[in-house]
């Protein structure tokens, strides 16, 4: 008779995690991270957000279509794809180019030949040459700064009307190569002789001219954008099955959207170079066929042995611009614009890149929504940009979390669970594309475009960003 085996049980294998997004922003809400560390709280009271001329007004606001990477738009530079965007918003809102005070445009991998974006719009959409512009970059919250760059300004009195937006050619981006051939073609330029130019080309090594691809990586980490978020979901329990239907979803609602016109005030024509023979008319990464079952076979992308993050439930690398037109109330009134809506309230938040880099949503909402005095049940429509839709379902586990409240916050009691029917309910960058400088903008008028459709009046915007930032905005529009 064989011995009993004397070795420990070994504890049984956890159940696969296959929650719906209900379930992990209800049920499931506090299996999200926490540094279960005190918070340092950082008070916030309601304020009106309100200068000389009133409320900051935006009165219009456009957007070309959103291209997937090496398509439509290969041959534009982000001046180009800025310069279609504010020509068109300057041109149909017919404002003076003499009453235009500012432009702030954001843009993360600017021109090499033409760096400050924010300028060069002032002469692509033919303005008056003396209006200050300058350029603006927090990574995917880039237009949100230029935005909020602007209202600034309207808020103290230094400006009335301003241009704001952001603009990403993700298809021609500054390729880099080794220090020693940038020190080598510097030495080459300062040469006089053949000799002393043929010295210095002798230095260079076949290595040295080997190109070096961008990558979207944290400086401080080293952690692609896709790795973190690839953590993220790891750490906050999210299900690859809840990632799929935040990718579905995307892609129904703006499919929806394009079908039923939605996106016609918003999205510009754009005739491509070099020939211009042929128009984009709308965004060219929305999938109307997508399916559970299609997004549930592609393989995942950052971590291919255990990952949930595939191409499928990711934003596409996009190209594309946005521009908005702010005015202080007082001016729009002056001028006879109705406004598409009010900024009531905005804040931005800040983590350790190393732990959560994407949820700074889910520091800085609380923090809007205090300062404009509303709760999260008060709104009619919400917009969350969509890095990853496990950054979408870590940050709504946050909103709904008590302990995410009560650990990181210091709060008594969560936002509380998103209506999944007020949420980006046309769609997302998921579907849409993310071009880093221009998604601000487009978040921020396809909220507004939408209330007034609606015939309702408030709403949230958030954006995370790399660095570990987090941006929240709240719109009214009486």
């Amino acid at each position: 008779m064989a011995p009993k085996s004397t070795a420990p049980a070994l504890d049984p294998l956890p159940t696969p995690n296959e929650a719906s997004v209900l379930e992990e922003i209800s049920t499931r809400a506090d299996t999200v991270w926490t540094s279960k560390q005190a918070p340092a709280i950082r008070k916030v009271s309601k304020r009106k957000l309100s200068g000389p001329g009133g409320r900051v007004a935006i009165v219009d606001a456009c957007r070309t279509p959103f291209c997937k990477v090496g398509t439509d738009y290969n041959a534009m530079d982000v001046v180009d794809l800025a310069g279609v965007a504010a020509s068109e918003l300057v041109t149909r809102s017919g404002i003076d180019g003499s009453e235009v005070d500012l432009s702030v445009f954001g843009c993360v991998m600017p021109s090499l030949a033409a760096p400050n974006l924010g300028r060069e719009v002032v002469f692509r959409a033919s303005l008056p040459g003396d209006i200050p512009g300058y350029s603006v970059n927090l990574a995917c919250a880039s237009s949100n700064r230029a935005i909020t760059s602007v209202a600034e300004a309207i808020l103290v009195g230094q400006a009335e009307v301003g241009l704001a937006g952001g603009a990403e050619s993700l298809s021609n981006v500054p390729i880099r190569y080794s220090q020693n051939a940038a020190h080598r073609l510097m030495e080459l330029s300062k040469a006089k002789s053949t000799a002393q130019k043929l010295g210095v080309i002798a230095k260079v090594r076949p290595k040295d001219l080997v190109p070096i691809p961008p990558a979207i990586a944290e400086y401080t980490t080293g952690q692609t954008m896709g790795q973190s978020a690839e953590k993220m979901a790891k750490e906050n329990d999210i299900s690859r099955f809840s990632q799929d239907e935040i990718a579905l979803m995307s892609h129904e609602r703006a499919a929806a959207a394009i079908r039923e016109g939605r996106f016609a005030e918003q999205v510009v024509p754009v005739f491509a170079p070099p020939k211009h023979d042929r128009v984009t008319l709308v965004d060219n990464g929305v999938r109307s066929d997508s399916t559970m079952e299609a997004l549930a076979k592609l393989k995942p992308v950052f971590d291919k042995r255990y990952g949930t993050l595939s191409a499928g439930n990711s934003s596409p690398l996009t190209d594309g611009a946005s521009a908005l037109l702010l005015m202080s109330e007082k001016k729009a009134k002056a001028l006879g614009y109705e406004p598409l809506g009010y900024i009531r309230s905005w804040a931005y938040a800040s983590l350790d890149p190393a732990t959560q880099l994407l949820q700074g949503p889910a520091y800085a909402a609380p923090q809007a929504l205090a300062r404009a005095g509303v709760q999260l049940g008060d709104l009619d429509l919400i917009e969350m940009h969509e890095a990853f839709a496990a950054q979408i379902v870590s940050n709504l586990k946050a909103f709904a979390s008590p302990k995410f409240a009560r650990e990181e916050l210091g709060r008594s009691k969560p936002l509380g669970v998103v209506d999944l029917d007020k949420f980006n309910v046309n769609g997302g960058s998921i579907s849409i594309g993310h071009p880093f400088g221009a998604t601000g903008g487009r978040v921020t008028m396809q909220l507004l475009y939408e209330l007034r459709r609606r015939g309702q009046e408030l709403g949230l915007m958030t954006v995370c960003a790399a660095g570990g930032v987090g941006f929240a905005m709240v719109v009214e529009r009486g």
